[in-house]
């Protein structure tokens, strides 16, 4: 990733706000055209898979296409030791970025449907159960992430993260959130994809949780790289893109 900090934190943005308008927007328009939850939850996945899969492919070159936090800073801290990771200085610009398009995308996708621009999610998703989703579902992201990385075959990330978010959707609990930004976003709209802002500090703990987890996981798998090794940025994309998420 070459290009100038400001550039890399516009595309965090733009991809944050792009995820996060396809999971709340295909969300609304899932319930509008059926009753069924099945069926709106299988349209909102298969929105999320396509939409992540072209964001992560598009924007990958110019940020690494991380629109997480969890990945960003899982990113700092497995490059710091060959220093080829983001700096501190790319994690600040970066976590905001990412927060800010999550949100801004919420509202866009309010907007298109003729719904309150801001309206606080009612959608509470604090059960226990949930919780221990996301960790799982956070860290099933981290590993095909940095795994990729690891084997030299980041460029399968755009297929591989979106899939895998894909079917999170379906495997965990919370439907795969996996991002404290897009939960933070989903959190602005009171519709199939929010999610109450009391649920948010549970949800964002266990996101947090589960990247640990998740790095572990590499450790375990693919080992500690040499020094020397050059690790690429890896490449990403929540709930959650999930977002997954992500609802």
């Amino acid at each position: 990733m070459s290009a100038p900090l400001g550039r890399r934190a516009v595309a965090e943005t733009v991809g944050s706000a792009a995820l996060v308008a396809v999971v709340v927007g295909s969300g609304i328009q899932a319930t509008e055209l059926s009753h069924d939850a099945g069926v709106q939850l299988l349209a909102n996945s298969l929105a999320t898979v396509f939409g992540l899969g072209v964001l992560i492919a598009l924007l990958g070159p110019v940020s690494g296409a991380h629109f997480n936090p969890v990945v960003t800073l899982a990113a700092w801290l497995t490059g710091r030791r060959n220093k080829d990771g983001p700096t501190a200085r790319d994690v600040a610009a970066y976590v905001p970025a990412q927060i800010a398009g999550a949100i801004s995308g919420a509202i866009a996708a309010d907007a298109m449907f003729g719904k309150p621009l801001v309206q606080w999610s009612t959608h509470d998703r604090s059960a226990g159960h949930m919780m221990l989703g996301e960790a799982v579902a956070t860290a099933g992201l981290i590993l095909p992430i940095f795994g990729l990385t690891r084997t030299d075959r980041a460029h399968f990330g755009p297929v591989a993260v979106a899939s895998y978010i894909g079917a999170a959707y379906w495997f965990t609990s919370s439907t795969s959130f996996a991002n404290p930004a897009v939960t933070i976003g989903r959190a602005f709209t009171d519709t199939f994809a929010g999610i109450a802002p009391g649920s948010l500090a549970p949800f964002i703990a266990a996101q947090l949780v589960g990247a640990a987890l998740g790095l572990g996981l590499v450790l375990a798998v693919f080992g500690r790289p040499a020094p020397t090794q050059t690790t690429p940025a890896p490449l990403q994309g929540e709930t959650e893109l999930a977002a997954p998420p992500l609802p």
